[in-house]
């Protein structure tokens, strides 16, 4: 019963990032940039751009010596490396200190390919337009984010069952593996993380991410398909 509810647990968890209240910049018709605000820091980036480099031509030519910038000193030379490890679309390396339960694992998935993933698994086949749908994000945003997974082999086109024109996304074998495996780290993690809570207080966060949750589905007036025992 416990693990049932840890299942439900980690599934609650992966949908409050969904919330537009929370994350707005990356819902449906929204602007990555609030005009206004990019306004008002336009002088600021204009005093911080550094030295006009025509000036420090003219400056030069008559001998005088080269001004540093006034701004923020460099941290970081061309040369050096970055320190986060980059990785391909579709997988992240987070880097947080500490024991990671899913070290074994070859390649995590990240935030939108589990969702985009997790929403394939429990509807079934969608379209690009489905699921855009489905999540509030523009057309663009699933179109990148599932050309990553069409690319790892973990979705596939397949022709609409129901004779439309768009074709639709499926979750390949490939996919549910590494999916199952995601989805059992997360539940790992999860499971230390409240390893020192009582099963009365993982019941009441449960019931909580998930009222909270279904108030969200319920104004934006997109549900996500839950399993009919989810109740029980």
């Amino acid at each position: 019963m416990l693990d049932r509810r840890l299942e439900r647990l980690e599934r609650e968890l992966m949908l409050v990032a969904r919330c537009s209240v929370l994350t707005p910049r990356e819902r449906k018709g929204c602007q990555a940039t609030d005009p206004q605000t990019a306004e008002s820091e336009q002088p600021t980036a204009k005093r911080d751009a550094g030295p006009d480099p025509r000036k420090e031509t003219r400056a030069e030519s008559r001998g005088e010596p080269r001004t540093e910038s006034r701004g923020e000193p460099r941290t970081e030379s061309r040369g050096e490396p970055r320190t986060e490890p980059r990785t391909e679309s579709g997988t992240e390396s987070r880097g947080e200190p500490g024991p990671d339960p899913c070290a074994t694992t070859p390649a995590r998935l990240d935030r939108s390919g589990y969702l985009l993933l997790s929403r394939l698994d429990a509807e079934g086949a969608m379209s690009i337009g489905q699921l855009a749908d489905a999540l509030q994000l523009d057309v663009s945003t699933v179109n990148r984010q599932t050309g990553a997974l069409l690319r790892a082999g973990l979705v596939e086109r397949i022709p609409d069952p129901d004779g439309g024109l768009a074709r639709k996304l499926r979750v390949t074998s490939q996919g549910a593996d590494r999916m199952a495996a995601e989805r059992t780290c997360r539940q790992t993690g999860l499971s230390r993380l409240l390893e020192s809570w009582t099963p009365e207080d993982v019941i009441r966060l449960e019931d909580v991410l998930t009222r909270f949750n279904r108030e969200v589905e319920r104004q934006e007036g997109r549900a996500w398909p839950r399993e009919t025992h989810d109740a029980e």
